[in-house]
């Protein structure tokens, strides 16, 4: 499809050129204008499906040799939120075997004169429907004792890549704090041998003063764990081997901090392990 609307597309810019030449030697104002139209028409459709295959070469990213289809998917439908300030993410993963459950803290501020909601993306390689997900979140600005789970609403298709959208109790006004806090329990979508985990933000300001994830696996330990952002062309690009902070018989965690750090940030986090 891609190939035809290309070929269409180059046809249509000779044919663009050759009416405008013919219109300009025959002194046919109408027929140059036609030409002129369609060449214009035509240009913009290549740099439309240029546009589109660099987004897709972008976004066909693979670490280790395997490709990472959540967030392949995830960054096609990426979008920034230009209404809240965000201050400090807080991420946390805690891997069990096979399941996930994942945390995120957001605090900072609306800048717009109103504001209802956060978003949010939850990314897995396999596909657990919506309405079947333990996903709840809290208001801690309205509800600090967390009396009142707020369940999210999704956003667009339910697929391997949801987006997800918590309502504030109240709506927020401008340079109004918030400070919400979101868990997911995800069963099922972590796997034996390499795997990854991924953490990415999307807002429309310069910098983030604060950001950290803590990954915590139960039971079965990480041979190693690397750190990548992604790169060019479908390749990512290695940060850093990230150390045990803590680890005991039950348990090992890892922590990634950054300050001042990009506000569309992406991390992502491989590791190998044989699961129990």
């Amino acid at each position: 499809m891609d190939s035809f609307k290309d070929s269409v597309a180059f046809w249509a810019s000779v044919l663009g050129t050759f009416l405008g030449l013919l219109g300009a030697i025959q002194s046919l104002t109408w027929l140059a204008a036609v030409g002129g139209l369609m060449l214009v028409g035509s240009l913009g459709a290549f740099a439309y499906a240029r546009r589109q295959h660099e987004l897709m070469e972008s976004a066909a990213l693979e670490v280790a040799g395997r490709s990472l289809d959540s967030l392949n998917i995830a960054s096609l439908r990426r979008r920034l939120n230009r209404s809240l300030m965000i201050q400090d993410a807080q991420n946390e993963a805690i891997i069990d075997g096979e399941n996930l459950t994942i945390r995120w803290k957001c605090i900072g501020y609306c800048r717009a004169d109103r504001e209802t909601s956060i978003e949010f993306s939850i990314d897995t390689d396999n596909h657990i429907p919506f309405n079947e997900l333990n996903c709840f979140a809290s208001d801690l600005r309205h509800d600090p004792a967390k009396t009142h789970r707020i369940r999210p609403i999704l956003l667009g298709p339910d697929g391997i890549s949801k987006k997800i959208a918590i309502p504030f109790l109240a709506p927020l006004t401008a340079g109004q704090p918030f400070d919400v806090v979101l868990t997911c329990e995800l069963p099922g979508c972590m796997r034996s041998g390499v795997d990854y985990y991924t953490a990415s933000l999307s807002f429309d300001q310069d910098r983030i003063q604060h950001f950290s994830v803590r990954l915590s696996f139960l039971r079965a330990r990480p041979n190693w764990l690397r750190v990548y952002e992604p790169g060019t062309s479908g390749a990512a690009k290695l940060l850093k081997d990230l150390r045990p902070t803590r680890k005991n018989d039950d348990s090992t965690e890892y922590l990634d901090t950054g300050e001042n750090v990009s506000s569309n940030l992406i991390r992502i986090y491989v590791f190998s392990r044989l699961t129990p």
